[in-house]
């Protein structure tokens, strides 16, 4: 299958680690910043095939882990409310909440729905106009265009019983973030291939150079992972604080214009939590102002929210990548991905969900 197989080759895999232990001459951190690239090297080895000068510490790169507690209780209390259909993607129907997930309000008589598009909860809107349909919109850079273009839709299609729960959230200032904080180990970035596809890579430059940080855009197949390896450490090694793109069968320097141009129409740039993180400013959407008919938090005026992380997990160190998921306390324990005490235990992308599938 054309740029798949071909990038799984094992003969070639073993010879870009080979050169990566010529280049490499001291430790190095590099953070792949995508729970999909965390999911791949893990699966595939990776991280067994590096020289043990090299790190790889996995960052906050799952959407569905960084999606702060508080959203999720509010999107629990929403779906809670009669007469809602409230869709998502299944990757968030076990996230916890402070107290229960979605499907333990689906049990209790909710009517949580899984879609694999925010268009299918569009057109559920559009068949059952005496219901409120509010479709959970998180992710990245990578899935809000097709959020935004939901939304969009809605609005011109006046389809007037049809709302978003926004939390988008931004990997650049995320990345500005873990590198401003003291504790920060990390000596490059493997940026996410996906994101950058949509957003380009423009925006990386300054920031390697105020840093001093290497950054390499990379895709999620083993030779993909193992090239920007080398690339980082090729760079590392080197002093070179400037980024490379090891993914130019699909990523450009400006990425998706039409894209970008849908998302500037429809959202705007807002302060947002992290979960286990905290606020990271600018590092999220919400809808612009001529959209707001459409944003659920605002339609569902929704109070009472008590939001209180169990006092075990540990998800934020390991998602700013000052502790592996394996030095948790709680890791296999009273954590397990049947029972999360946080999300990062719950999606495949997951550092603690994908280390505890390809290491427990």
């Amino acid at each position: 299958m054309k740029y798949l197989t071909e990038f799984r080759d094992g003969d070639a895999a073993r010879a870009l680690a080979r050169d990566i232990r010529r280049l490499v001459t001291r430790p190095w951190n590099i953070m792949e910043v995508c729970g999909g690239q965390t999911h791949s090297i893990l699966r595939n080895g990776i991280d067994q095939l590096l020289p043990p000068e090299i790190r790889m510490i996995h960052g906050p790169g799952c959407p569905v882990c960084v999606t702060p507690l508080e959203t999720i209780d509010r999107a629990l209390s929403i779906a809670a409310i009669p007469h809602v259909i409230f869709c998502s993607f299944g990757d968030m129907l076990r996230v916890p909440g402070t107290h229960r997930d979605l499907f333990s309000v689906k049990s209790e008589g909710g009517d949580v729905r899984m879609v694999y598009s925010p268009l299918d909860a569009l057109q559920i809107a559009r068949d059952n106009p005496r219901s409120q349909v509010v479709f959970f919109g998180v992710g990245f850079e990578t899935t809000a265009p097709a959020n935004a273009m939901a939304v969009d839709l809605a609005r011109r299609q006046n389809i007037a019983n049809f709302s978003m729960l926004v939390s988008h959230v931004l990997v650049p200032p995320a990345m500005e973030a873990i590198l401003q904080s003291p504790s920060n180990q990390v000596n490059a970035f493997l940026a996410a291939g996906h994101v950058c596809s949509v957003m380009g890579y423009w925006q990386y430059p300054p920031l390697a150079a105020r840093y001093g940080t290497p950054i390499v855009v990379t895709g999620f197949e083993p030779l993909d992972l193992l090239e920007g390896i080398r690339r980082t450490v090729r760079l590392l090694e080197a002093g070179e604080a400037r980024v490379d793109n090891a993914y130019e069968r699909v990523v450009t320097e400006q990425g998706n214009a039409p894209a970008q141009r849908l998302l500037a129409q429809v959202f705007e740039p807002v302060d947002r939590a992290w979960r286990g993180i905290g606020v990271i400013p600018q590092s999220g959407w919400q809808l612009r102002a001529p959209y707001h008919a459409f944003d659920a938090e605002r339609r569902f005026a929704v109070t009472g929210i008590h939001s209180q992380e169990s006092p075990l997990c540990r998800s934020g160190d390991v998602l700013r990548g000052a502790l592996r998921p394996n030095e948790c306390p709680a890791f296999g324990r009273e954590c397990t991905p049947r029972r999360p005490l946080g999300a990062t235990m719950v999606s495949s992308e997951g550092a603690c969900s994908a280390y505890y599938n390809f290491h427990a």
